[in-house]
């Protein structure tokens, strides 16, 4: 029902942790048949290496950052964030990688959480400009405020769907994080209800440990199935800390989706 997409920060670190061995655990996804990965950061990666990495083995790189992520909420940081979309977009380009992710940065004291809204829009009206007849796509990530981003301004799915209908641009989309949304008690049936036009992506992970689907408490069948009874067609993330060894975690989750498909 759903191709897998790995993001390979956090599973494969078997195969070598840290940046300069990104092209290796890129080739150990290839090698369990994974037709695409994500990556964090791209500074201080060898996109050389990596993008040679793609080429032979034919994997697709789904998403990586903006880098320098930026403070979508604080005015006088959009400078600079725009300029790590340019230089960005070129990377992610040359890479042949669609989406980009953003985050809003943390919450600003002392000034009105309308401001901060406005902010983030007007950083992301200029960032699509920037993008106008580019295939790359911003993806604008919400989090969870209660266990991994304590401080974060946009930790409503709602609130990050409002945001990109205001901006109205092809060139930015929600990143639907399914982990983010369950720990802050949100439904998909009600915050992606006649909206999932606006998604141009979902990662996900179990709650609580934030590992691999099928370890915690969610119920994967009923949350994959209104993912795809809402109308959503694209790659599943997988962004998630293994519990065991990464093949044998993606053993299990490929055990969740075929449950579904049957």
């Amino acid at each position: 029902m759903y191709e897998l997409s790995a993001n390979i920060e956090l599973p494969f670190t078997e195969h070598g942790k840290g940046d300069e061995n990104v092209a290796a655990r890129l080739r150990a996804a290839a090698a369990l048949g994974l037709p695409a990965v994500e990556i964090w950061s791209w500074r201080g990666k060898d996109i050389t290496a990596l993008r040679q990495a793609l080429q032979e083995t034919g994997i697709r790189l789904q998403t990586m950052c903006v880098d320098p992520m930026g403070v979508l909420v604080d005015p006088a940081t959009h400078s600079t964030f725009l300029a790590a979309v340019t230089e960005s977009a070129a990377t992610a380009k040359l890479l042949n990688c669609p989406f980009l992710v953003i985050t809003a940065g943390d919450h600003q004291a002392g000034v009105p959480r309308s401001e901060q809204h406005a902010a983030i829009v007007t950083a992301l009206r200029a960032a699509a400009r920037l993008l106008e007849g580019s295939e790359v796509v911003l993806l604008l990530e919400n989090l969870n405020s209660r266990v991994d981003h304590v401080g974060t301004f946009l930790d409503s799915t709602a609130e990050c769907l409002d945001i990109v209908e205001e901006v109205d641009s092809p060139s930015v989309r929600a990143l639907y994080d399914h982990y983010h949304s369950l720990v802050m008690d949100e439904r998909p049936e009600s915050v992606l209800a006649g909206r999932i036009d606006l998604v141009g992506h979902v990662q996900t992970a179990d709650v609580p440990g934030r590992h691999e689907p099928g370890t915690g408490t969610v119920d994967w069948d009923n949350e994959l199935r209104v993912l795809y009874d809402l109308g959503y067609r694209g790659r599943l993330g997988l962004e998630y800390l293994p519990s065991t060894g990464t093949a044998s975690s993606l053993d299990r989750i490929q055990h969740v989706i075929a449950k579904l498909v049957a």
